[in-house]
C-alpha cells in the first residue's frame, strides 16, 4: 500500500511531497461508558456481527476501567457491541444499550 501526503509550509526548503509506505491498515473500535451507579468490581465488552447476537465476550478479565480498545476488528464489517457491569460476587448485569460500529 502506497500514498502521498502533501503539506503547505512557508519555510525555506521545505519538503512538499513526503512518500508513505505500508503493510496494510489496522483498523480499531474505541468504546468507553459512564460509571455504574451501583457498586461494581469491572465491567464485560460483548461483540456481534449480527444484531441482537449472539455476543461474544472480548474480555478475558474484567476491565476495572471506563474504555476498551478492540483491535480484532476488519475493514467493510459491521459490528455490535454491548457492556455488562459485574459486581464483587461475579453477578453480571444485562447488556447495556447496543452500540454500532461500522469499519470502513
Amino acid at each position: 500500500m502506497a500514498g502521498q501526503v502533501s503539506f503547505l509550509s512557508t519555510a525555506t526548503n521545505s519538503p512538499t511531497v513526503v512518500n508513505l509506505s505500508g503493510a496494510g491498515v489496522q483498523h480499531t473500535v474505541s468504546l468507553s461508558w459512564s460509571a455504574s451507579t451501583s457498586s461494581v468490581a469491572g465491567y464485560n465488552i460483548y461483540r456481534s456481527a449480527t444484531s441482537g447476537g449472539p455476543y461474544a465476550k472480548l474480555n478475558s478479565s474484567l476491565i476495572l476501567g471506563l474504555s476498551f480498545t478492540d483491535s480484532s476488528v476488519q475493514g467493510g464489517a459491521t459490528y455490535f457491541y454491548a457492556a455488562t457491569s459485574v459486581d464483587s460476587n461475579n453477578n453480571e448485569s444485562a447488556y447495556s444499550n447496543i452500540a454500532t460500529a461500522v469499519i470502513p
